[in-house]
């Protein structure tokens, strides 16, 4: 994955911290966590637009909409892992090779 990437979490990851109210360290790791949910209701609530599954709200969300949505629980995700781990950037590539090996054991690593 691109360094800029994981500069611009660290970065956000640094400016959460600023600005969050007085925590204890759990606390700021477990609300980050949390947050992660509050995202993908976001994706879930976007996805019944996009289908028009909400009888009251019918076509609300498009495609592209889903497509952000998506992309704020991944940054948010990484941004708790940085919280929680300094070197979230080698903690992911790691488990994504280990992911790519136990589906794809017949692959060159």
């Amino acid at each position: 994955m691109d360094r800029s990437v994981w500069d611009g979490v660290e970065r956000l990851r640094q400016w959460l911290d600023a600005k969050a109210a007085p925590a204890t360290a759990g606390d700021v790791r477990l609300l980050r966590v949390l947050k992660i949910g509050e995202e993908y209701g976001e994706v879930a609530e976007a996805l019944h637009g996009a289908l028009g599954a909400n009888p009251r709200k019918g076509a609300s969300h498009t495609w592209q909409d889903v497509e952000q949505e998506l992309c704020d629980v991944i940054v948010t995700s990484m941004v708790a892992l940085a919280t929680i781990n300094g070197d979230g950037a080698r903690l992911l590539d790691e488990r994504v090779r280990h992911l790519v090996r136990r589906a794809l054991p017949d692959e060159p690593a």
